[in-house]
Parts: C-alpha cells; sequence; structure tokens
C-alpha cells in the first residue's frame, strides 16, 4: 500500500512539473518574463518622449516587461543599448534607429535570434530584420507639397511674377526624410519646371541627389542646425528676396525657421512665409492656431505605438504572417517602403491625417496632447 501511495505521489508531482513548464513556455499566460527592449532615439524632439511612453505602456497592458531607452543622438550609445538588452534577455527589440552605424548592433541581436521590429525609421543596408512599422511617409511630403501649392495658389501663379521658396529636409540618417521630400518635390517639381516657383538656395530635385539633398538637410533633425541655416539663408542667397514658402519637414524645424524669420526685419511684424511641418507638436498647434506655422501632419503615434505592439505580441506568439488592424501591409509601389537596401521587410504602413487652422483640434479629439499641453491649446 505504501508502495502504491508513493507512486501515485511520485506521478503527482511530475504531473505538476510539466504543468509548470507547460506555463513557464507559454507567452500568452506567462509574458509578465517576457522582456521587450523598447530603443528610441533621442528626447530633443517631443514625439520619441511620448512614443517610448506609449509603447512601454501597451507592452505592460498585454502582460509584457518592457524597458525604454533614449540614445541621444549617440549611436554608440544606442549600440550600447541593444547590446544591454541582449545580454538582459529581451526576446524582441523595438528600435527607432539613428543611422547606418547601428547595423552591427542589429547583427548581434539576429545571432542571439531576437526578433527586431524597426519603428517609423528603416534601419538601413541590413538584411538582419523581417519588420518594420511606420507611416505612409511619402504622404506625409505630399501634404506637405499640396498645402504649399495651395496656399500659394500656384496654379494661377505667372513667370511675371514667379513665388519664391526655399528647401529644408530631415536628417540624411534617417530613410524617411527621402520619402517627405520627394512626396513634396513631386507635387511642386511642375511649377518649378514651368517657372512659376522659384527656388531660393540650394534644389534637389529627388533626394536622389545625394550632394544637394546633404545641403539641405539637418543633421540629427536638431533645432538649432535649422536655424542657423536658416538665419544663413537670409543673410545671403534670401537677402533681396521675400520668401513666399518655405518647405520645412517637421515641427521642430519648422519652429527654429519661423524663429529665424522673426529676427529678420522683412518679416518681423509676422507676415511670415508659408512654412510647413509634422508632427502635430503642442507648440506648433499654437503656431499654426496664431498664423506662424500653416500646416502640420498627425501621426498619431500613439496608435503607430499600439499596432507594434500588437505586431510584436504576434511575433512572439509564433504568427508567420502577422496582420495589424489599422495598418496595411505596403505593396505594389509603396513595398520600396520597405527596402532596406538588402532585402525588402514587411513594412506595415498607417495613415497620417493633414492638420491645419481648420482641423487643428483633432488631435486634442484624439487625446494625442497631455493634459498641461491642452490646456495651452485652449
Amino acid at each position: 500500500m505504501k508502495k502504491i501511495l508513493l507512486i501515485i505521489c511520485l506521478l503527482f508531482g511530475v504531473i505538476l512539473v510539466f504543468n509548470s513548464c507547460n506555463k513557464n513556455n507559454s507567452v500568452k499566460t506567462d509574458s509578465g518574463s517576457i522582456l521587450i527592449g523598447l530603443v528610441m532615439p533621442e528626447t530633443h524632439v517631443d514625439r520619441w518622449v511620448k512614443d517610448g511612453a506609449s509603447l512601454k505602456r501597451f507592452a505592460e497592458s498585454r502582460g509584457y516587461r518592457a524597458e525604454e531607452t533614449f540614445a541621444g543622438t549617440d549611436q554608440n550609445v544606442q549600440n550600447g543599448q541593444i547590446r544591454t538588452f541582449i545580454k538582459e534577455g529581451a526576446k524582441l527589440l523595438i528600435i527607432g534607429s539613428l543611422s547606418e552605424g547601428i547595423i552591427p548592433a542589429v547583427a548581434d541581436a539576429a545571432k542571439a535570434k531576437i526578433p527586431v521590429i524597426a519603428y517609423d525609421r528603416i534601419i538601413p543596408n541590413s538584411a538582419d530584420y523581417d519588420y518594420y512599422i511606420t507611416f505612409n511617409n511619402y504622404e506625409v511630403g505630399t501634404f506637405q507639397g499640396k498645402s504649399i501649392e495651395d496656399g500659394l495658389d500656384l496654379k494661377n501663379a505667372t513667370t511675371a511674377n514667379p513665388k519664391t521658396i526655399a528647401f529644408f529636409a530631415g536628417a540624411a540618417t534617417d530613410g524617411n526624410a527621402f520619402f517627405f521630400y520627394d512626396g513634396a518635390v513631386d507635387v511642386l517639381n511642375p511649377y518649378i519646371d514651368k517657372g512659376v516657383l522659384k527656388v531660393i538656395g540650394p534644389y534637389p530635385r529627388t533626394s536622389k541627389d545625394s550632394a544637394a539633398f546633404k545641403s539641405i538637410a539637418t543633421e540629427n533633425w536638431q533645432a538649432a542646425v535649422a536655424e542657423a541655416r536658416m538665419k544663413d539663408l537670409l543673410a545671403n542667397e534670401a537677402r533681396d528676396v521675400r520668401l513666399d514658402a518655405v518647405l520645412a519637414p517637421n515641427d521642430t524645424l519648422a519652429r527654429a525657421i519661423i524663429k529665424a524669420c522673426l529676427d529678420d526685419p522683412k518679416y518681423s511684424g509676422g507676415n511670415l512665409p508659408l512654412i510647413t511641418g509634422q508632427d502635430a507638436e503642442a507648440d506648433s498647434i499654437l503656431a499654426i492656431k496664431n498664423g506662424q506655422q500653416s500646416m502640420t501632419v498627425f501621426k498619431d503615434t500613439t496608435k503607430l505605438a499600439e499596432a507594434a505592439i500588437i505586431l510584436a505580441d504576434q511575433i512572439l506568439k509564433g504568427e508567420a504572417n502577422p496582420v495589424v488592424p489599422g495598418a496595411t501591409l505596403a505593396a505594389g509601389d509603396l513595398a520600396v517602403i520597405g527596402d532596406t537596401g538588402k532585402k525588402i521587410v514587411k513594412a506595415f504602413l498607417l495613415q497620417p491625417i493633414f492638420i491645419n487652422k481648420d482641423n487643428w483640434n483633432i488631435p486634442v479629439q484624439a487625446g494625442y496632447f497631455t493634459p498641461e499641453e491642452e490646456i495651452r491649446l485652449k
């Protein structure tokens, strides 16, 4: 009888151990032990701080453990953060990259069999990851170009009285900057060709004109760099010209350009050029309301962060063909968005929203701003 009882106890113990092992191997039931590393590029652009917080919140809401890091625009720091996550046993990385210098760290993640999601910035010249999630960034540029087309009434402009424009671009290390620019100039080039829109300063016809593009690019998206270049432009090529428009690729740079213009006597009275933007930052919504900035593009990065975590969840659960609600898988002409230069990754695209003084409240209604920012916007 004692032997029978002993056998029963041993069998019961084996069953408990088996069930425990099954539980520990299940992403669904024990996701709290699974670390997702969130690698963000910087803090000087507001949206990255918000993105990091949103990614962490959505990951934790699904039971994962998540840690966020910010590289301070230093690629060596960012690579170190990735390698630290690898050592800590992260099971997936979501990376907003700084530059091509990230390639060796991404290769290290691949060697450790850690999936990587490129977040809102493609990781160029790497074949060591399979997923990219972003917005339709070509359309972002199209919105900016069309706002200039409409704002300057270019369809009715003449060669006898051409409109004038200066071009700025984002960081040459950020693949999105090329899509933004090409979307805009694809709208504007026909008017430049007709002679009704005159470019003041450097003019790359497309982002493929590397030398010219670098001359209008803004290192690390730094406001100080854009402000200094705008001041130099106003003191030289645009000294005897009143600019009608400035293509600014995002809100941080738009506000820097506005600041430079307000220091110039031609614009100090508030008679500013039409200035574009992107990211729907609170300060730029205020600038749109007071007439200093003409538009921005709302890319609801809260939804992007949620979509990224939905994608991460499916990858961690072994889904070979993930589906992300609210995002489309880039195909056809848009498939190039997922081209790293080494392979075509699966690129999931969310839709941006055009914002101007008529619909500036959309980001507020979406809950995009902090309570403090909402108070400022009233």
